[in-house]
């Protein structure tokens, strides 16, 4: 998904910062971009569900047509529907590149896979919405190690505070493994995923 609107209005109309850089816009303006931003708006059942639903589509920079098949493997499957979609959601490969701590943002994260700068198992993948299997291990291609993002991450330059339990990463090796599915309380995500199922069941 490559949406051409401005990332920092786009993260003011959704009411959440999506990228580091836009955090500091968002607290000095934190309501939706234009002249009646500060309004008063209207309200309903249907208009909050489908903003939580598109928070959740920007912060995995997936389109309506990705979520949609991520939310009905994770409907005909086992466990809590919401659990469920967010694990699947992880398991991409530009989610884990992510949370790995390679990349700043998640659209950096889908550019780097994209233009076969990371490997799974020693194979090179780039399809972002490739699905990450527990016990693969992600890292990037040795031919990139030298461009300066990737310096970057291997000094540590974008590894979260806590790593998530459900993933190993050795930043100077530029390396990670997927241990495990996560469970929800693990996945870095603002969202209210009922308010997704309930979206999608509608």
């Amino acid at each position: 998904m490559n949406s051409s609107r401005p990332k920092t209005k786009r993260s003011r109309a959704l009411g959440i910062p999506l990228t580091p850089k836009c955090v500091r816009y968002f607290e000095r303006r934190p309501y939706p971009p234009g002249v009646h931003g500060r309004g008063r708006k209207q309200t309903s059942d249907y208009k909050t569900r489908l903003l939580e639903k598109q928070r959740l589509r920007a912060q995995y920079n997936v389109s309506e047509k990705q979520l949609r098949r991520a939310f009905d493997r994770s409907a005909r499957g086992p466990g809590r529907t919401g659990d469920t979609l967010l694990a699947d959601l992880e398991t991409r490969l530009d989610a884990v590149v992510l949370r790995a701590g390679f990349a700043r943002t998640i659209y950096q994260a889908r550019q780097f896979v994209s233009h076969r700068h990371n490997l799974v198992n020693g194979e090179r993948v780039n399809v972002p919405s490739y699905r990450v299997r527990p016990g693969s291990v992600i890292s990037v291609a040795e031919r990139s190690r030298a461009m300066p993002p990737f310096r970057e991450a291997a000094a540590g330059a974008h590894a979260p505070e806590r790593l998530p339990d459900y993933l190993q990463a050795d930043h100077p090796r530029l390396a990670a493994r997927f241990v495990r599915l996560p469970e929800r309380h693990e996945i870095p995500v603002r969202c209210d995923v009922q308010l997704v199922v309930e979206y999608y069941s509608r």
